[in-house]
């Protein structure tokens, strides 16, 4: 997959004054912060935050280039008006890629169980996984082909497909979905 690029201003001037000046050009504040905890305000293209945001998941890897310098950051919180359908304030986590993150992500199903298809019903029992990777390792999505799942079986944390880079927080013996026998 490409590399996501948002280009950004660093801005000094703060206040709601500020901010509305900002919209009405097409632009919205931004704040990014660093692994201190150090922040710094921005100001970036609205519509292509937009394009961005619309497309990516909380653990998707961006490059966010302030006044030409690359940095490797995520989305972390977005503002959105609903009734305008604008997004109105941004803030970003800049991270150096040497130090581990966790993150705690939904399980995406891929295919319809083969004990579902024989009358069998489907049970979700843990809805997420909390894994920990370096930046670069950590996946946009955690997606579990259970197509094979028959009746009586279970699907459990362990039986992920994930990369060795990726070290599972979630007990590996917890189930994420079984089937079960109708009645």
């Amino acid at each position: 997959m490409d590399q996501i690029v948002i280009n950004a201003k660093t801005r000094t001037e703060t206040g709601k004054s500020v901010a509305k000046k900002l919209r009405a050009a097409g632009r919205i504040p931004a704040v990014m912060y660093n692994e201190k905890g150090e922040s710094t305000m921005l100001d970036i293209d609205a519509a292509e935050f937009s394009k961005v945001w619309r497309t990516v998941t909380p653990t998707t890897l961006i490059t966010l280039k302030v006044d030409g310098k690359d940095n490797l950051a995520y989305i972390q919180d977005s503002e959105y008006d609903i009734k305008s359908d604008k997004s109105l304030h941004a803030d970003f986590h800049v991270v150096s890629g040497e130090k581990p993150i966790v993150a705690r992500m939904k399980v995406n199903y891929v295919g319809t169980p083969a004990g579902v298809l024989a009358g069998g019903f489907l049970l979700r029992h843990v809805p997420d996984v909390t894994l920990k990777a370096l930046p670069k390792d950590m996946p946009a999505r955690v997606t579990a082909d259970i197509s094979g799942i028959k009746v009586g079986e279970v699907f459990r944390v362990k039986d992920l497909n994930l990369s060795e880079a990726i070290t599972v927080l979630t007990d590996k013996e917890a189930s994420l979905m079984s089937v079960s026998a109708g009645r």
